[in-house]
């Protein structure tokens, strides 16, 4: 065990970002609202050793009331709209959105057109778009951190 924690610690040293002095925090829960998983992979490796997005404060909750931000993944299917909206209204003000990969953002959406409602901006207000597909994770995570410093107080 001391020989795992001591290699995490060195692969921290060597691949870390610079840790910029934050006095904050940043809760996540993620809606997947129809994408192809491609995102969802991404965003658990943004939370391994690599990325580490834990100690800079970035957090994924299991529930909208514990949340900062609402990670929207995937093209918001007419079956997913509805739940989303609800995991918005459970939020604390003041509510954040992030539209996780191109499906979310709007650029190239997988699916039948009959399914879809749209990208996450046409059913709630986006506040940081993350582009790719899926994007990697150190775009997420600096993205992310972009986020804590420009949220509100």
């Amino acid at each position: 065990m001391l020989t795992l924690l001591k290699d995490l610690r060195r692969l921290r040293r060597e691949v870390a970002f610079p840790r910029p002095e934050r006095g904050r925090s940043l809760a996540a829960r993620h809606v997947d609202c129809g994408s192809c998983n491609g995102c969802e992979h991404e965003l658990i490796l943004a939370s391994s050793p690599y990325a580490d997005l834990q100690r800079f404060g970035i957090g994924i909750v299991a529930s909208p009331r514990h949340a900062d931000v609402l990670l929207v993944t995937g093209p918001v299917t007419t079956r997913m709209r509805e739940p989303l909206l609800t995991a918005y209204a459970a939020m604390p003000e003041p509510r954040r959105v992030v539209a996780l990969g191109d499906c979310a953002v709007g650029t190239d959406v997988l699916g039948s057109p009959d399914e879809i409602v749209g990208p996450a901006d046409v059913v709630l207000p986006v506040d940081l778009r993350i582009p790719g597909c899926p994007p990697p994770p150190d775009t997420i995570a600096a993205a992310l951190l972009e986020l804590i410093d420009s949220r509100p107080p």
